[in-house]
């Protein structure tokens, strides 16, 4: 049996993430002001919070790896997140964008100052119960950040507002 070894790079995922952070920071300015509460069905959340949401679920599972938490699935691990919350209540859109982009480029620095490969592919419990890496469960809150990316672009799209990748795509045209 052909053994790969570990596929993905640190410095891959957070070069990634860097970019992918730029544009959902840029997706939130995007918004006019008066649209921050803006959410197409009751039972989603805010322009606003979805913002915010990504800023905290990223930090607080990048500060609870950094730490050496092993085990999402215990008891706690969402009280657990919140001591990592940024408080942002009285930020305005600069403030929050800015916010997006200060707190990953901190957060990839620590990242990059625990560079034994032997930490990141440690392994750990994720809060679903699956068996990954740390590394695995660092790409996984990238992979979360693209998906609540992704309604922040739609909820633009739903205001006739051409997102910041689709408007970069057109203009290499």
């Amino acid at each position: 049996m052909v053994r790969m070894g570990n596929m993905i790079r640190l410095e891959g995922v957070l070069d990634s993430w860097t970019s992918i952070r730029r544009d959902t920071a840029q997706a939130w300015l995007d918004m006019p002001a008066e649209d921050a509460a803006f959410r197409p069905t009751p039972e989603v959340m805010p322009y606003r919070d979805l913002a915010v949401h990504i800023l905290n679920a990223s930090h607080a599972i990048t500060m609870m790896l950094l730490s050496g938490d092993t085990d999402f699935s215990a008891p706690g691990f969402r009280d657990r997140m919140r001591t990592h919350f940024v408080d942002v209540a009285s930020l305005d859109a600069a403030g929050l964008a800015g916010q997006l982009e200060a707190v990953l480029a901190a957060d990839a620095q620590q990242i990059r100052g625990k560079s034994d490969q032997a930490f990141w592919a440690g392994m750990m419990t994720r809060f679903d119960g699956t068996r990954v890496t740390r590394l695995e469960m660092l790409q996984y809150a990238k992979e979360h950040e693209l998906t609540h990316r992704s309604q922040m672009f739609m909820y633009l799209r739903l205001k006739g507002i051409v997102p910041p990748t689709t408007r970069r795509r057109l203009a290499a045209k």
